[in-house]
């Protein structure tokens, strides 16, 4: 008996370390799954390889070359000196390495964000800079909370009518850089009326240039989608033109901008004052300080942190929500087209903090690019590495091109802005919208309209239209009673859920 009790006990407490050492195993094993969840890097990073670093590199260099001279020109939309284009240009690209589940994903300004941003800061960096912090506070914090879900409730037609609008009212908006006009307001409709009024003081430097600018980025571009794959088998002189061409149409705006710029500094050396220029910039890389919290005037007033909170009003909720859908949406198209998966809430974590970060390099808003993410995927990238090449890239253009450019004429930036923003006006929506949902449209049209007095008020207005639509779907859903004439008892009444589209059956009618 003391024998088999004694055996009974061994056992008893074999099975408890045996227990133990599984329940260990398992915490260590959820440990590193929730590292990896929140570090992304730890995912891919063991796994790199020599033929990663070389497609990054030629990824992140290619990204680089149309970043500059994009981000100098969204600066312009900003209403911001160019270098705040740059300063907010790079900490997303270091900071989304570690956090994102994408790897097409490139975080910068943008023309949209940039529209928003001039709407609400009024050409102050010292609002764009808080406006900057604050909305990656509010969205880390939803990242935390797992609010990501918020963002299902703008529809499909707000997007569209918003994104619709706002290419057009960016573009536009370029147009008096291009015919080289001063003075012109922001507001778009007063933007329509002064651009005409004022157009017998058009510049015919700035016409031409600008004008040859937009013809050279169109050509360029359809060489590049007009390009054949190379064949395995196809002579080397066919395979280096075919990449010539490549490089060519991929880094035209580069490309386009360095020849603009030679052009206006040899005609400023000859003493001819031909084109607008951008004029003098900071030179070198941004202080790493703290975001300001009040603001000094010139005349030595001081604006308290209430009195900017208030003055930026509804950015602090449209800015953070918008950043975040366009950059989810980006990640979630490039995800599916390249059959990988992303994490919503950590792409909420990673934009947050790169905000967050931002502002302590004077960075405004910034969100996911489709035109840099388009070519960071068809380029090859494979991993989040590459953003690294494309952020170091900005820095060297921060420490040692800032005098160069001076000589950027703006309407070469226009014209870059222009061919940015002219594939975002997608006319072949309202034919969808028309077949699939004529509703639809309503939204869509609200949106649309209503941005072009004021952005914000557009999207607010899309999104109560939106969201009236179906609380009234759900209050008053279809009907359709089915059973035999004349045989009431057999009558069942069915209600259609106008969300998941599943008929159900009220049990009081069986």
């Amino acid at each position: 008996m003391g024998d088999k009790a004694e055996s009974e006990v061994l056992m008893d407490t074999s099975w408890r370390v045996v227990g133990s050492t599984q329940d260990r195993l398992r915490a260590w094993w959820c440990s590193c799954c929730t590292l990896k969840k929140r570090l992304p890097i730890l995912g891919w990073l063991p796994r790199y390889s020599l033929g990663w670093l070389q497609m990054d590199l030629i990824a992140g260099m290619t990204v680089g070359l149309t970043a500059v001279p994009q981000v100098l020109a969204y600066a312009e939309v900003a209403g911001l000196p160019v270098q705040y284009g740059l300063y907010s240009a790079f900490m997303g690209c270091f900071i989304y390495c570690i956090f994102g589940t994408s790897k097409d994903v490139t975080l910068g300004p943008t023309a949209i964000m940039s529209l928003l941003c001039a709407s609400y800061i009024d050409g102050d960096p010292v609002y764009a800079v808080l406006l900057t912090f604050l909305s990656g506070v509010i969205q880390l914090s939803m990242a935390i909370l797992q609010l990501g879900f918020l963002l299902d409730f703008i529809s499909f037609p707000v997007i569209k009518g918003f994104t619709c609008a706002a290419a057009i009212t960016i573009g536009f908006g370029q147009v008096k850089n291009i015919l080289g006009l001063q003075h012109i307001p922001q507001q778009f409709f007063l933007q329509v009326y002064y651009t005409f009024h004022n157009i017998c003081q058009t510049r015919v430097g700035d016409l031409v240039l600008g004008g040859v600018s937009l013809v050279l980025l169109v050509l360029l571009k359809l060489m590049k989608e007009d390009l054949r794959p190379n064949e395995a088998d196809a002579p080397i002189c066919v395979r280096v033109s075919r990449g010539i061409v490549w490089f060519f149409g991929t880094a035209r705006n580069a490309l386009v901008v360095i020849a603009a710029s030679c052009v206006a500094y040899a005609c400023d050396v000859s003493g001819y004052e031909v084109f607008t220029v951008t004029g003098k910039t900071s030179q070198g890389l941004p202080p790493f300080s703290a975001p300001p919290f009040t603001e000094t005037t010139w005349n030595g007033t001081v604006i308290p942190f209430d009195e900017i909170t208030q003055d930026l009003g509804s950015g602090l909720v449209v800015i953070p929500l918008i950043g975040l859908l366009e950059s989810i949406a980006i990640a979630k198209a490039f995800g599916s087209q390249n059959d990988y998966r992303i994490d919503a809430n950590q792409e909420l974590f990673a934009i947050g903090l790169t905000n967050i970060m931002g502002s302590f390099v004077s960075a405004y808003p910034v969100t996911g690019s489709f035109g840099r993410t388009a070519v960071n995927s068809q380029t090859g990238v494979c991993t989040p590495a590459g953003g690294v090449v494309t952020g170091v890239i900005v820095l060297l253009s921060l420490a040692y091109l800032m005098p160069l450019f001076y000589y950027i004429p703006k309407a070469a930036l226009a014209a870059v802005i222009i061919c940015a923003v002219a594939p975002m006006v997608d006319c072949s929506v309202i034919i969808k919208l028309w077949r699939v949902k004529k509703l639809d449209l309503l939204p869509f049209l609200v949106t649309f309209l209503l941005s072009f007095w004021e952005v914000q008020y557009g999207i607010v207005g899309g999104i109560a239209v939106s969201g009236f639509m179906l609380l009234y779907n759900i209050a008053r859903p279809k009907l359709k009673v089915c059973g035999s004439a004349g045989h009431s008892s057999a009558n069942r009444l069915m209600i259609q859920n106008p969300i998941s589209e599943i008929v159900k059956c009220d049990a009081r009618f069986l």
